[in-house]
């Protein structure tokens, strides 16, 4: 079984920073990516921003420049900073693990947490 769990989510002024953190726990044998994506009320879930083993980052345009994505697969953890919010930002957020699993044959699973609150209001 692997867990995904986020945290850092909260309520923030606009112009204000937050750090969203996840960590993936379980029978992980290696992990091939680790990223965020978000779902406004009434909108479509969408891509954030993701990070591979290698390093190679992906970030929504809206993002870009505001948004930075790190890893630490030692600790099969991601972390999102998130810089200069805006009230477009505000949706909640979810972490995925794209790993292999510990079994025989190996098996390879996207794993999602259960999404934290982000509130970007003054």
């Amino acid at each position: 079984q692997v867990q995904v769990v986020e945290s850092g989510g909260g309520l923030v002024q606009p112009g204000g920073s937050l750090r969203l953190n996840c960590a993936a726990s379980g029978s992980i044998f290696s992990i091939y990516a680790m990223g965020w994506y978000h779902q406004a009320p009434g909108k479509q879930r969408e891509l954030v921003a993701h990070i591979t083993s290698g390093g190679t980052t992906t970030y929504k345009d809206a993002v870009k420049g505001r948004f930075t994505i790190s890893r630490d697969f030692a600790k099969n953890t991601v972390y999102l900073q998130m810089n200069s919010l805006n009230s477009e930002d505000t949706a909640v957020y979810y972490c995925f693990a794209d790993l292999q699993v510990e079994a025989s044959p190996p098996r390879r699973i996207i794993y999602w947490g259960q999404g934290t609150q982000v509130t970007v209001s003054s």
